[in-house]
């Protein structure tokens, strides 16, 4: 088994769900991994969250230890003997320090990239919680997630789509020569609320190129809020 590489707490995962058709996603499917589906449905997802206690190979670094992600991903599987390993492949991460998007674009050539980013959390004498995770955009102003949920964090229904989208344990990134690398993330079944209102707005055919953007342009499919864990990311192995 590889080592440890990064330990954090996760937290305040807003996660916007959109179907989409396959062939949006068949140039980014790594090789020796394949599209997986829930209910013969293929989605992508628009996620947000908190990174805290972040540390490096055990080591805390200074201005690196808490911060904003968003991420564009989707969704894959691979066999791997009698193992079905069900994983997630990115298509642009975002983060405010460039020197974590050097160091995860160096060790496992993910997409990471720099920007300005804030968020914003409430939670209201009602028990709504709000939560936003904004970024700023290349040409002029902000970009946004949000979501407002209500009631308290369940945990997730096997066979659900929530559990689809939560439960993926393995990362897969496509190299510069066209091989893949793998690696494994641990954590437990996170509670997720459900969401009373979510929508994504700025310009997200800057971040994403036209196809996508005309995807998160809509109304998604499904939205969450998980509330996170502790999770541990291990070191990459190439697979192919």
């Amino acid at each position: 088994m590889s080592r440890p590489f990064l330990t954090a707490q996760w937290r305040h995962l807003a996660m916007l769900n959109y179907r989409v058709d396959p062939a949006v996603l068949t140039s980014h499917v790594p090789r020796l991994t394949e599209l997986d589906s829930h209910s013969g449905t293929t989605y992508i997802s628009l996620v947000g969250f908190l990174f805290s206690d972040t540390r490096v190979l055990g080591l805390r670094i200074p201005f690196h230890v808490e911060f904003e992600e968003l991420n564009l991903r989707f969704y894959v599987r691979r066999t791997s003997g009698s193992e079905v390993r069900r994983g997630v492949v990115f298509i642009k991460e975002l983060v405010p320090r460039p020197a974590i998007a050097l160091v995860a674009r160096l060790v496992y050539n993910e997409p990471y990239v720099a920007r300005r980013m804030s968020h914003h959390i409430e939670r209201s004498a009602t028990k709504v919680l709000d939560v936003s995770y904004s970024w700023a955009q290349r040409n002029v102003g902000w970009g946004e997630l949000s979501i407002t949920t209500a009631g308290k964090p369940e945990p997730v229904v096997p066979g659900s789509r929530e559990e689809f989208i939560t439960e993926h344990y393995w990362g897969y990134t496509r190299q510069r020569d066209g091989g893949t690398v793998e690696y494994r993330v641990e954590h437990p079944s996170w509670r997720v609320w459900q969401s009373e209102h979510a929508m994504v707005t700025g310009d997200l055919a800057e971040l994403y190129g036209p196809a996508f953007a005309e995807i998160l342009s809509r109304p998604p499919d499904s939205a969450f809020l998980s509330e996170g864990s502790a999770v541990t990311v291990y070191r990459p192995t190439r697979i192919a």
